[in-house]
C-alpha cells in the first residue's frame, strides 16, 4: 500500500514549493529617503527664503533709513501703505497686468505646446527659434525692447502710420500694453514648455478610440486635450500669478514707472520707497503684502480648482 501511494505521488510530478516569498530584508527595502537627502535644500532654504522673510517682517514694524538705528514705529508703516493713493494705484495696475498675463499667455502657450508636441515636420527647428527668449534674462530682454520701440532709432520712429508719434512710453494705456506684450513674449515659451511635457503624456488611445467614434481634431482637442492638461493649467495659473504679483526689471528698464506714476507696480513702488527714499520699513511692508497677496491668491486657486484633492499622478485624472 505505500508503495503505491508513493508511486502515485512520482507519478503526478513533484509538489509545488511554497509560493511565499522570503521577508525583505532591511537592505532590500525601497522607499522614500529619509531627512538627512533633504537638510542640505532645507538649510539652503531657511538661510536664504525663511531668515530674510522673517527680518523683513520685523523692519516693516521699523523706521530705519538704512544708516541710522531702526526705531520701533508700531504699524505706522501700515497706516500709511493704506492712506497712500500711490500704494492703491500700485495695486490696480499689478492686479491688471496680472490678469494680462494671464489672459494672453494662457491660450497662447496651450496652442504652442500642444502643436510642439506633436510630430509636424520643422517642429524641433522651429520651437528652438520659438524658445529662444526663455534662455534670456528679463534685464536683456527689457533691454532689447527698449531699444527696438525707441521713439527716435526704433522701429516706431519707422513706422509712424501705426505708432503715430512714436512715443509708446507717453501715455498709460500704451506703456502698459507694452509691458504687458514684453512679458507674453518673454515668458510664453516657459508655459509652452509644460504644456508641451503635458500634452506628450495623454495616453495615444483617447485619441485613438475618437477616431473611431468620427471625432475630428477640433473635438478632440476641446474634448480629450484640454480636459486632460487640467492640472498642468493650474500649475501655470500659478506660477503667471505669482510672477506678475512680483515683476520688477520689466518696468525698472522699460517705463521707471512713468508716465508719472501710471505704471508704478508695487513690486517698483516698493524699490522706489526702499532704495530711492531711503525708508525701508516702508518698502518692507509693501514687499511683506506681496508675498502674503501671492500665497493667498495661490491658495485660492488651488482650493477653487480643486487640485489639492487631486491624488493620481496621471495627468488630467483626479
Amino acid at each position: 500500500m505505500t508503495t503505491q501511494i508513493t508511486s502515485a505521488r512520482t507519478a503526478a510530478g513533484p509538489r509545488k514549493e511554497s509560493r511565499r516569498r522570503p521577508p525583505a530584508s532591511s537592505t532590500t527595502k525601497v522607499g522614500r529617503p529619509g531627512f538627512a537627502w533633504a537638510l542640505p535644500a532645507a538649510v539652503f532654504f531657511a538661510l536664504f527664503a525663511i531668515v530674510p522673510l522673517i527680518m523683513v517682517a520685523v523692519l516693516s514694524f521699523m523706521s530705519w533709513d538704512g544708516l541710522s538705528s531702526p526705531e520701533f514705529v508700531g504699524t505706522d508703516n501700515w497706516s500709511r501703505l493704506i492712506d497712500d493713493p500711490v500704494m492703491l494705484k500700485s495695486v490696480w495696475l499689478t492686479l491688471l497686468l496680472t490678469a494680462l498675463g494671464v489672459v494672453l499667455q494662457t491660450p497662447l502657450s496651450i496652442l504652442l505646446g500642444v502643436w510642439a508636441a506633436g510630430h509636424q515636420r520643422n517642429r524641433a527647428v522651429l520651437s528652438v527659434i520659438y524658445f529662444i527668449p526663455l534662455l534670456l534674462s528679463a534685464t536683456a530682454v527689457s533691454v532689447l525692447w527698449r531699444a527696438l520701440l525707441d521713439p527716435n532709432f526704433g522701429i516706431p520712429a519707422d513706422a509712424a502710420w501705426l505708432f503715430g508719434d512714436g512715443n509708446l512710453f507717453g501715455e498709460q494705456a500704451t506703456a502698459i500694453g507694452v509691458l504687458a506684450f514684453v512679458s507674453t513674449w518673454q515668458f510664453t515659451p516657459f508655459h509652452t514648455l509644460i504644456y508641451q511635457g503635458a500634452a506628450r503624456a495623454i495616453p495615444p488611445v483617447l485619441y485613438q478610440a475618437a477616431e473611431i467614434d468620427g471625432a475630428g481634431r477640433y473635438r478632440q482637442f476641446f474634448h480629450i486635450t484640454l480636459p486632460q492638461l487640467r492640472t498642468s493649467m493650474i500649475t501655470s495659473m500659478i506660477l503667471m500669478i505669482v510672477g506678475g504679483l512680483t515683476t520688477f526689471e520689466t518696468v525698472l528698464i522699460l517705463t521707471q514707472g512713468g508716465p508719472g506714476t501710471d505704471t508704478t507696480i508695487s513690486a517698483y513702488y516698493m524699490y522706489d520707497k526702499a532704495f530711492k527714499s531711503f525708508d525701508y520699513g516702508t518698502g518692507s511692508a509693501i514687499a511683506l503684502a506681496l508675498v502674503v497677496a501671492a500665497t493667498v491668491i495661490s491658495l485660492i486657486v488651488v482650493r477653487v480648482s480643486g487640485y489639492d484633492k487631486m491624488r493620481s499622478s496621471m495627468e488630467g485624472v483626479s
